[in-house]
């Protein structure tokens, strides 16, 4: 099963990390990674730039609204993740339980991935994501 970890945290857990070595942070995240790797249950892993290069589309309107970041009242903001395959969400919490950049403010949502296999096989759209899937190597 595919777990995605959600690495969040508030304003305040990320303006600490700023006196953070860069180097010796991804020391860290590297051997963290690293364990992954070596465990054979790292999918994919990846970082998000600072949230004021973001943008938020709100549907509420019509059009859309673009509105530039950073966002308003944020409480935790999404900065990055990991997608694991493990046996259980048991096993994808003892990740998350390792995860070096943790502290107060900082949190780890844990979601499982849905596998194509749970929708319905005879819908057109889902054989043509699979045949995609399988051309390019993901199944």
């Amino acid at each position: 099963m595919k777990y995605m970890l959600i690495m969040r945290a508030t304003d305040e857990a990320y303006a600490g990390m700023a006196n953070t070595d860069f180097t010796e942070m991804i020391e860290i995240m590297g051997r963290f990674n690293d364990e992954l790797i070596r465990a054979g249950v790292l999918v994919a892993a990846e970082g998000l730039t600072d949230a004021a290069e973001g943008v938020v589309v709100d549907y509420s309107a019509e059009p859309p609204v673009v509105t530039d970041g950073p966002y308003g009242e944020t409480k935790e903001l999404f900065g990055g993740f990991y997608i694991l395959n493990v046996a259980s969400k048991e096993e994808a919490v003892e990740w998350a339980k390792r995860v070096p950049a943790a502290g107060p403010g900082f949190k780890t949502e844990i979601r499982r991935v849905a596998s194509i296999d749970e929708f319905p096989q005879d819908n057109e759209w889902i054989k043509k994501e699979r045949a995609w899937r399988e051309a390019t190597g993901q199944l």
